[in-house]
């Protein structure tokens, strides 16, 4: 009982502050140099609207795809010697059979190609 009674104290008082805090802070929401661009303290030489490169966003998220698969392939080698021999190569070989078919697909796709 007592620990539910210090929880809720705590999410009380947390509440109080941040309510506070908001009542009490001077800064506007929109303020106008809080809207307009910053580029190290100076003006911006060009527009900040330029449209995005697609190509360096579709690179960026193949890279992350396959960097959280290189984490998901770490542990399999300790995990080896716990588990039975077929059933480990059966599902090392699913999941590496897996990401070979998405890399193949994206490079037929052309998603790799950085000079196009």
């Amino acid at each position: 009982m007592m620990t539910l009674t210090m929880l809720m104290m705590i999410i009380i008082i947390s509440n109080a502050l941040m309510l506070l805090n908001n009542l009490l802070s001077k800064k506007m929401i929109n303020e106008r140099e809080k809207s307009s661009p910053f580029e190290c303290g100076f003006d911006p030489s060009s527009s900040s609207r330029t449209p995005f490169s697609l190509k360096f966003f579709l690179i960026a998220v193949i890279f992350l795809i396959f960097d959280i698969e290189i984490a998901l392939l770490l542990p399999m080698m300790p995990t080896m010697m716990m588990t039975k021999m077929n059933q480990w190569m059966m599902t090392t070989i699913i999941f590496v059979m897996v990401l070979i078919i998405g890399l193949y697909h994206e490079w037929n796709q052309g998603a790799l190609n950085w000079t196009n």
